[in-house]
């Protein structure tokens, strides 16, 4: 598809516990992004974003800052080769 990017972010701080999955599951829906996002043993969260390049970047861009009950201290984005995702879910 033209136009469709991936982005793969990893965000750290005060980022579990406190709804992150949900929310970010919830923002990316809102904005036909495609991808997952799961908790890692390390205490970051880690999401794939896949869709249009415009409302991908504006999934990252809501990543610095997150849910009201976190607390972002930096996210690390990379770009990724897009794999035709569907759907968004919670691993």
């Amino acid at each position: 598809m033209a136009g469709t990017v991936r982005r793969k972010v990893v965000v750290n701080g005060e980022v579990q516990g406190v709804f992150f999955r949900d929310s970010t599951e919830q923002e990316a829906r809102s904005r036909g992004v495609s991808g997952w996002v799961a908790n890692r043993g390390d205490g970051a969260v880690e999401a794939v974003f896949e869709g249009d390049s415009d409302a991908v970047e504006n999934m990252v861009e809501w990543c610095r800052s997150g849910p009201s009950s976190a607390s972002v201290d930096s996210v690390e984005s990379s770009d990724e080769e897009p794999g035709g995702l569907s759907g968004f879910e919670q691993r």
